[in-house]
């Protein structure tokens, strides 16, 4: 089982949630998150100059099966991609085993629902 959790603009959250859908991850959390990244400019609107090194982003997170992991990746990276600086980053890790607490189940099998 991999773990992804994926940084992205708030702007691109509707279409990676769409591309993730496509590949059959059906389920993730997320969370809006502010960080410092390489974006060092400044934004005027209506002669007030605003500070915009502080990046607001939202972060995904989701566990799968390692078959889904590389389509998984490939859907957020298509779908977030602008081309500039400050797209987001994509960490992938390993997991263990994981745990269905209403059942007991163990392992890949509790990462989803049987019909």
């Amino acid at each position: 089982m991999k773990k992804i959790e994926a940084i992205i603009r708030i702007s691109r959250f509707e279409e990676v949630s769409e591309a993730l859908h496509e590949v059959g991850i059906d389920f993730f959390t997320y969370w809006d998150v502010t960080g410092v990244g390489n974006e060092k400019s400044g934004a005027i609107y209506r002669a007030t100059v605003y500070e915009t090194r502080y990046i607001p982003r939202r972060i995904i997170s989701f566990v799968c099966r390692d078959q889904f992991a590389e389509a998984a990746v490939n859907a957020i990276v298509r779908s977030a991609k602008t081309g500039e600086l400050g797209d987001g980053k994509i960490f992938i890790s390993t997991v263990d085993d994981s745990v269905r607490i209403r059942t007991g189940e163990a392992g890949p099998e509790s990462l989803y629902i049987k019909d």
